[in-house]
């Protein structure tokens, strides 16, 4: 199947990825940085950067613990609808996770909710890495909520219909060459649209050996938002914890 290399550019600035999703689980997520924070124990004074932060739903909630924390998102949409929650300690900017931020060395680096592996290039992802190493501070730490792709791949759904605001979903998923792919096409006054999703099917070896090559140790790994053992055939999601060496 041919995708775009920067669908995510395409998809996400898209008004109908906002409806497709705006179901999202905040009281789930709440309790995932309260669990995650607790166990993190950071400093008062830490400062944090929400990478791929999309509306800023996590952004939001660190920043209600009393963290100071920026958000970065390569959605335009996405960053102009979290400004609207800005505060002194809460700020936002459209940003490319490949590169580094400028004039920023963060205690902490958040990437949430499957946002990493998008790339054509896989060695994208190793540049990402690379760029979030410099953000951080000397042992600083980096968490990455990715989902356990063996149980996606065991439990894949081919087809599912959603109807949305009057819109209806038609979604198509398969494997293809390591990526788990999402096709989304639906009709809205009377035009076609179809977009992808496109991410790569990394496992837990494949984090190891990322993670290690950028200059991270990794510590720990959970398997779900209550931060319990990662299981690979059982566990919702993978969560790394790693720290920069």
């Amino acid at each position: 199947m041919e995708v775009s290399k920067n669908w995510f550019v395409e998809w996400f600035n898209s008004p109908f990825y906002h409806i497709l999703y705006k179901d999202r689980n905040k009281d789930e997520a709440g309790k995932f940085i309260e669990n995650l924070m607790d166990f993190l124990k950071l400093g008062e004074d830490a400062e944090i950067v929400d990478l791929a932060c999309g509306k800023g739903r996590h952004s939001v909630k660190m920043n209600q613990l009393g963290y100071r924390v920026l958000g970065l998102d390569l959605s335009e949409e996405n960053i102009a609808e979290a400004k609207k929650m800005e505060n002194e300690k809460l700020k936002f900017d459209v940003h490319d996770m490949r590169l580094v931020y400028p004039d920023v060395e963060a205690d902490l680096v958040t990437n949430f909710f499957t946002s990493f592996g998008y790339f054509s290039n896989t060695a994208d992802n190793l540049k990402t890495l690379n760029a979030v190493r410099k953000n951080l501070k000397y042992k600083g730490i980096l968490v990455i909520d990715f989902l356990n792709a063996t149980k996606v791949i065991k439990n894949l759904v081919d087809e599912e219909v959603k109807e949305i605001d009057g819109i209806t979903f038609h979604i198509n998923r398969t494997v293809e060459q390591g990526y788990i792919i999402k096709t989304i096409s639906f009709e809205h006054m009377n035009k076609p649209y179809t977009f992808h999703e496109k991410v790569q099917a990394l496992e837990l070896v494949d984090f190891e050996f990322l993670l290690s090559n950028a200059g991270f140790d990794l510590r720990n790994t959970f398997g779900n938002y209550d931060l319990k053992p990662f299981r690979k055939d059982s566990s919702e999601r993978l969560i790394l914890v790693a720290q920069k060496r």
